[in-house]
C-alpha cells in the first residue's frame, strides 16, 4: 500500500517516500512532509546546483551549502 503525505512542496496529498531519504532530523522532516515526486524534482535540481556552484560534496562547507539549497527548494525557507 502506498504511503500518502500532504506534500508542502506541491501543497496536496501525494505518494510519500518508502524510506527516510536523508539522515537526521531533516531526513525525518522530508519523509513526513515531502512527496516522492517533489524529492525526485529536488534530486534533479541538486545535480544542477552542484555543477553550477562547483560544489565538492566531500567538503563540509559545501555540504552545508547544499543543505541550505535543499531547505529553500523543498520548504521555501
Amino acid at each position: 500500500m502506498k504511503r500518502i503525505v500532504f506534500c508542502v512542496f506541491y501543497k496536496k496529498n501525494l505518494e510519500g517516500m518508502d524510506k527516510v531519504p536523508y539522515p537526521g532530523k531533516l531526513g525525518k522532516k522530508i519523509y513526513k512532509k515531502i512527496s516522492k515526486k517533489a524529492w525526485l524534482k529536488w534530486m534533479n535540481y541538486q545535480t544542477i546546483v552542484i555543477n553550477e556552484k562547483k560544489l565538492n560534496m566531500f567538503d563540509p562547507k559545501d555540504q552545508i551549502k547544499i543543505i541550505k539549497f535543499m531547505n529553500i527548494f523543498l520548504f521555501k525557507k
